[in-house]
Order: C-alpha cells, then sequence, then structure tokens
C-alpha cells in the first residue's frame, strides 16, 4: 500500500478496532472480525491496517447516487410511496455467486484514485429531490459504515429517514452506534439456513437473525428479505427454517419479502419455479406471519398488503410503485378497523429514478 495513502480524502480512520499484538488490528465492524496485519486489507478490501490502526477506504467513495422508490428496496412498511436518495460504495464482506449487483460487490477501493462526495452533498441531493430519506444499498452499507455514520447524523437533523439495506452480518457495537446516529430502517438480507451459510458464504446463519432482533428491540423498522435461489435454498426445509426463525427472532408483524432469483454473475441456475415462491408465499401466511410478498414478480397479487383481520387488500402495488392506498388515519383497515403496522405516512407521488453517479 502506498505511503502517501493517508492523504487520499477516502481514506479515514475507523471506530471500531482493537489491537492484536503489537502490529496487528482486529475490525469489529462485521462478525468476521478481520485480524489485519500492518499494510494489509481485511477480508472485505475496503479497511486496512495503516502504521498500526485500522482505517476505511471507502469513506465518500461512492459507486451510486440515485433517487430511488422505497419499496424496491424493498421497504413496504416504510414510509410507503416515498423515495430516497440511494447510495452505494464498493466490495461486501460475503462471496454470494448469484449477486445482482457483482460489478460493485466485487471491485475494490482504490485510494488516491477514487472520486470523493462528501456526505453532506448526498443530504442536499435528497432534499432537492424531494426525497424523505436516504439509503444506504446496492452494495453492503457496511463497507461504508464509517461514511454512514456522519451522513445518518446530518440526515436526520435535516428531517429525513435514514435506511439500511444490509445482509445484517454487522457486530453488536456496529449496529448500536448505527442506531444512536437515528437509524431508522433496516432491511436484513436472509441467504437461506445454517448450511447455506457454512457451506457458500463462511458466515454463521444466527448473526443476521441476532441483529434483526437486537435492531427491533431498540426500536429500529426492520423487514426481512429471503431470496428463493434455484437448487440451493429454495428447497421445503429452507423455507421452514426461515420462517420458524422469523416468528422467533423478529415475530409475527415484521415483513418478509419472499424474492425470486434469476441467473446471476457465476449462478446459471433457472430462475426460482414460481410454483415454490407461491408454496413459500402460502406457507409463511399459513404458519402465522402478517404481512408476506413477493419480489420479482411484477404484478403478483402477493406485492399488495392485505389486512391480516379480514384479508382484503389495503395497498396495492405494481413492482415499487404504491397504485392504490387505502388506510385510514392511524394506518387502520378502512374495512375493519385493524392497524396495520407501518413506520413512517403515505406519501403521495409519482416517483421517478434519478441518476447522479
Amino acid at each position: 500500500m502506498p505511503g502517501d495513502v493517508l492523504n487520499a480524502e477516502t481514506v479515514r480512520p475507523s471506530p471500531l478496532y482493537e489491537k492484536v499484538g503489537q502490529e496487528s488490528v482486529r475490525c469489529k465492524v462485521c462478525e468476521r472480525r478481520c485480524v489485519i496485519a500492518p499494510g494489509k486489507r481485511g477480508a472485505c478490501g475496503t479497511r486496512a491496517n495503516i502504521r498500526g490502526s485500522l482505517y476505511t477506504l471507502n469513506y465518500g467513495n461512492l459507486s451510486a447516487l440515485e433517487s430511488r422508490p422505497i419499496e424496491i428496496k424493498p421497504f413496504f412498511h416504510l414510509w410507503p410511496g416515498s423515495t430516497a436518495m440511494t447510495f452505494s460504495t464498493w466490495s461486501c464482506n460475503f462471496p454470494c455467486p448469484w449477486c445482482q449487483n457483482w460489478h460493485l460487490s466485487r471491485a475494490l477501493p482504490e485510494p488516491g484514485k477514487d472520486k470523493y462526495v462528501p456526505p453532506e452533498r448526498v443530504v442536499e441531493l435528497a432534499l432537492g429531490a424531494g426525497d424523505e430519506g436516504v439509503c444506504a444499498s446496492f452494495n453492503e452499507p457496511l463497507m461504508e459504515f464509517e461514511y454512514t455514520l456522519e451522513l445518518f447524523k446530518m440526515a436526520k437533523e435535516r428531517g429525513l429517514y435514514t435506511t439500511y439495506v444490509s445482509n445484517g452480518y454487522m457486530t453488536l457495537e456496529a449496529l448500536d452506534m448505527l442506531v444512536k446516529v437515528g437509524l431508522d430502517g433496516l432491511k436484513v438480507d436472509i441467504k437461506g439456513d445454517e448450511r447455506v451459510y457454512r457451506e457458500v458464504l463462511g458466515g454463521r446463519v444466527e448473526i443476521p437473525w441476532r441483529n434483526a432482533e437486537k435492531a427491533l428491540k431498540m426500536g429500529v423498522h426492520v423487514e426481512i428479505v429471503y431470496l428463493m435461489v434455484t437448487g440451493l435454498s429454495d428447497g421445503e426445509e429452507v423455507v421452514e427454517d426461515v420462517v420458524e426463525n422469523h416468528l422467533k427472532h423478529v415475530g409475527e408483524a415484521t415483513p418478509l419479502h419472499v424474492l425470486r432469483y434469476f441467473p446471476a454473475y457465476k449462478y446459471s441456475a433457472p430462475p426460482t419455479p414460481l410454483e415454490r415462491i407461491e408454496w413459500a408465499w402460502k406457507y409463511a401466511r399459513k404458519q402465522g406471519i402478517k404481512y408476506v410478498y413477493v419480489g420479482n414478480v411484477r404484478g403478483h397479487p402477493g406485492e399488495n398488503t392485505y389486512c391480516p383481520r379480514c384479508g382484503k387488500p389495503v395497498i396495492k402495488r405494481l413492482g415499487p410503485y404504491v397504485v392504490d392506498y387505502k388506510l385510514e388515519k392511524g394506518h387502520r383497515c378502512p374495512y375493519c378497523g385493524e392497524i396495520i403496522e407501518i413506520r413512517g405516512e403515505y406519501v403521495r407521488k409519482n416517483p421517478s429514478w434519478l441518476a447522479i453517479i
């Protein structure tokens, strides 16, 4: 690593690490907890040991920046109909071979060559675009953890909500810091059962469930996404495991999104059979999860929100757009008065995507 790397605007100290021996450091941002030797990077390639301290190489090093509907994350129960200025950086701490955004998640930062975008610029762009919030997405937002700490603080001061679209593999220390600066929403990707995490990702399935449960207890709005990858995580035993853990850790009122997989990156299996998606959707609802959604199947009835008491559709969607919103004041069902668990208010707009980067 070049000796003048500390002069790069995208290189900043990281607050979560500890010394190991005389010269190494242990990163405490994600649960891989990499021990990094001097001059080396951790497994994700975004943090380095520079002169005995941990630094991020991704501060303000944005790969994308655009205004997008919050439903596309997907968040269906957080400020429905609103838009969020969505930003991303590079790399990931998971090696998912089916990654849709592999051109971002498999790229590494290059200090001195990367472009720097100040956090206040993202906030100003969000306000200028008429967005209600900001969202760290596209690649794993823990790769820009230090940046989001500053950006979220600024966003909250200007009245914007803040969200993470994550694999949920952060440490409890990192989650606590995010909540303290105002994290409003956390979407957690569940990749499958214990076998998928151990054999494919080199991780532990209990970590994202632990963090989703902890975030809920800390007042964060949580939604769970489960991508059913053909031949890997679409078996009935995996579906049953996901539903069981969902009810155990985040409860019946937390939305569960069952997504159809499509071939990408290094995984070429055909798209998830639609009948598998629909079986999982119906099974999860039968087991007691109130709000279960189908994703990546445009026009499917599973895109809608149904009242858990009377069963009538109260929010209709087409892809990432709300096309009919029937809830009355207090998020009440107009047919039976049941309260639908939603954070924030409905924003009536016709959002258009505005790409900045």
